[in-house]
């Protein structure tokens, strides 16, 4: 992306899992970043060193009203509510956070002439289906949270007609080092890491025979990175960001019991009822991706795993109580 002089972005949510990653990418490719985070289920600490941090509430109107941080030249979109399990408990909150948190960054967008501009939104946006799901997939979602993203993509999409630049993620399940343990409304791979570390019976809500299609945080990162830097590609797109590959729930745990070095046949689980809203799979299908953005995700779920355990057991102090 051509700029006068070091770009600057900014990065809703990049105190979080996702957005801490994209910053401190963005940051070694040489921009300046700035982060706006409320600090909700993001930390202080996964700041990269070097950004400039704005504490401020994306459902808040105000936080808007004041905004100024100068020149941008693309704002990445990553703070939101991402709990299905909580949407249903709080769901005017989801709204507020995914789709009125989103128009409303739109709009102080257009006002400062910012015009590249990424969205993340979910799988969570489709229909149910046990084929491996385009981006012309029907967008049925089953939970407060899935609607309020598809709203947040309906407003990004008109962003356009007004001279904006967007290109939306659909991501999948996205795990990695730096996802919060003490969330446990959200992530299926750190609520069970957090099981673990505890040497407690992990708690599964749902068949062990759902599935999934997992995405590694730095795969993820790639494709926000090639995207950027192919503006003719992406500008006015939709993406799905997965692998395309099909883990079960049992899979998964079968992995992550053998990274902490315990026997998957043997390690104790407690099977429960599911989540409202929980289906029983989706698959990407990310050939769109891999076409146009020349994108192709590197780490198999296997050695990602192993990526995540290894980066907590370091955390083992804070997070093993």
């Amino acid at each position: 992306m051509k700029t006068n002089g070091t770009p600057r972005y900014l990065v809703t949510g990049g105190a979080g899992f996702i957005g801490s990653a994209l910053s401190a990418r963005l940051m070694e490719l040489g921009a300046r970043v700035v982060v706006l985070d409320n600090l909700d289920t993001g930390k202080a600490a996964n700041l990269p060193r070097g950004a400039e941090a704005v504490l401020a509430d994306l459902s808040d109107p105000e936080c808007f009203d004041s905004l100024d941080v100068g020149r941008m030249d693309a704002v990445f979109h990553l703070g939101a509510q991402v709990s299905g399990e909580l949407s249903y408990s709080q769901p005017v909150r989801d709204f507020d956070t995914n789709a009125r948190g989103t128009l409303m960054l739109l709009e102080w967008c257009k006002r400062r002439g910012v015009k590249r501009f990424f969205f993340t939104s979910s799988r969570v946006v489709y229909e149910e289906s046990s084929e491996p799901l385009t981006e012309r997939s029907l967008t049925i979602p089953a939970s407060y949270y899935g609607a309020a993203k598809l709203a947040g993509e309906a407003y990004t999409n008109l962003f356009r007609r007004v001279g904006g630049e967007p290109t939306i993620f659909r991501l999948f399940n996205v795990y990695g080092p730096r996802q919060n343990l003490e969330n446990l409304h959200q992530g299926m791979a750190s609520i069970y890491l957090v099981y673990l570390f505890r040497h407690q019976p992990v708690l599964v809500k749902g068949s062990l025979d759902r599935y999934r299609d997992f995405i590694y945080v730095d795969d993820v990162v790639d494709a926000f990175v090639a995207a950027l830097e192919n503006p003719g590609a992406s500008i006015g797109q939709t993406y799905n960001l997965g692998t395309g590959v099909r883990t079960t729930v049992k899979e998964l745990l079968d992995i992550m019991i053998e990274c902490f070095g315990h026997n998957p046949e043997s390690y104790p689980l407690q099977v429960v009822e599911g989540t409202p809203g929980d289906v029983l799979g989706s698959i990407a299908d990310i050939s769109k991706a891999k076409r146009e953005l020349r994108w192709l995700p590197r780490v198999s779920v296997r050695e990602g795993v192993r990526r995540m355990v290894e980066w907590a057991l370091a955390m083992r102090k804070e997070y093993a109580r």
